[in-house]
């Protein structure tokens, strides 16, 4: 029997398990396949329940994981294989090269001299990135990337003249010996240009509930100023559309749970950026459960905001950059040609693995949710199970902690 656990995921939920199971003495190993930790929620302007900035509980998690010994990391790292049986598996892992000294040296100013880039996937393609670099102020580890296929032939001759970076830098592989392991994939935004309809991927100012989080952010591509991404013209007046590709046969079956309350918290950014701004929320339910009602009837307040039961048809574009929607109003059962500066699709929250094989023994439903695995000593956390906000995931986080423990226990 191994006493250790495997966290395959650094998020937010996979961050909670590595660490409730750590604090109770147990060796954990996270792997992250991309850069940096705090996956989905390091990307948002504020979360729920509380509208906290994502360093609020992030930097808490970071130092706990810093603080603990017991928890080893790797980030830019992917499974490749796992043998053996419950309480005695070996996983394989592969890690890319960081191509940065090992220690956090401050690279910025390096940074800022390169000319190459490439599209921000941080930003969701709303900005470029260096080359080298971090994505986000807060980002742990506070050691910077170097993504060598973005370097123009001027970059390479002064980074190899230059300290902090190792061009020549290999990949590695690992081969971790875990007796339980803990799923915490976590999500990715549904793809709206597969949303044709609704002008997704061709009207620049028609833009998804995540690139608008990253607009917000004080730290994203406009300083926290949303700005209409045609002409960096600040909106004054944005519709909001509900269930984009969601509920939808020919997209997503289910309910992704979060997207109305983030609509809700959208229209208070926007608010609080201009209070004279008109938004109108097209929407077929509004699931906003529990506590969640004092945010929609907070909103629904508000002067400046209107709520139209019905669902849009289509997003078209005119000649000034504006979107025109076409939708039903389900109550009156009047058609409506409306015109905003933008338009928010409220794409759904899918599983990372959808469409994907994760090297282990267990079963995925139509839609990519993990529906097996327990019996192996395989437990899943966070949105790799189901559609959570972040406090479920948390707590969803704890709960295959705890099962994980039992597990290399022998229990």
């Amino acid at each position: 029997m191994s006493n250790s656990i495997l966290v395959v995921g650094g998020g937010f939920s996979g961050l909670t398990a590595a660490i409730e199971a750590a604090e109770l003495g147990y060796d954990v190993y996270i792997i992250e396949k991309t850069p940096f930790l705090g996956g989905r929620v390091a990307q948002l302007n504020k979360y729920f329940p509380k509208l906290c900035p994502p360093s609020c509980g992030l930097e808490i998690q970071f130092q706990r994981i810093r603080k603990n010994p017991r928890i080893k990391f790797f980030t830019q790292a992917e499974l490749v294989s796992v043998s053996g049986t419950k309480g005695k598996y070996t996983a394989k892992v592969h890690v890319q090269p960081r191509h940065t000294v090992p220690h956090s040296v401050d690279l910025g100013l390096l940074a800022s001299t390169l000319e190459g880039a490439a599209p921000n996937e941080f930003e969701f393609g709303l900005a470029n990135r260096k080359a080298l670099y971090r994505s986000m102020p807060f980002a742990f580890p506070g050691r910077y990337v170097l993504d060598p296929s973005a370097l123009s032939t001027k970059d390479k001759i002064k980074l190899a003249n230059a300290g902090g970076c190792l061009l020549d830098e290999e990949a590695k592989e690992l081969s971790l010996d875990v007796g339980a392991i803990v799923i915490a994939t976590g999500w990715k935004p549904y793809d709206v240009t597969r949303l044709a309809n609704l002008g997704a991927g061709a009207i620049k100012n028609c833009v998804s509930n995540m690139q608008l989080e990253r607009l917000a952010s004080p730290f994203g591509p406009t300083q926290g100023i949303v700005k209409r991404p045609s002409d960096g013209r600040a909106p004054r007046s944005v519709a909001f559309v509900q269930c984009a590709g969601s509920r939808d046969q020919n997209h997503l079956n289910f309910c992704s749970y979060i997207c109305c309350m983030a609509s809700l918290k959208q229209a208070l950014y926007l608010s609080e950026q201009d209070p004279d701004i008109q938004i109108t929320i097209f929407y077929i339910d509004l699931r906003t459960p529990g506590r969640y009602m004092n945010v929609l009837e907070k909103v629904k307040a508000a002067p400046n905001v209107r709520f139209v039961k019905g669902k849009v048809a289509e997003i078209a574009e005119n000649s000034a950059g504006n979107v025109v929607l076409v939708a039903e109003d389900a109550v009156s059962g009047e058609k409506l040609t409306l015109t905003y500066d933008m338009a928010v699709l409220a794409t759904g929250m899918q599983p990372t693995l959808a469409g994907e094989k994760l090297p282990l023994p267990v079963a995925v439903d139509e839609d990519g949710f993990v529906v097996s695995g327990e019996e192996a000593g395989i437990f899943t956390a966070g949105c790799a199970r189901m559609p959570l906000d972040v406090m479920r995931s948390a707590q969803s986080g704890t709960s295959a902690a705890m099962k994980a423990v039992q597990t290399v226990k022998g229990r």
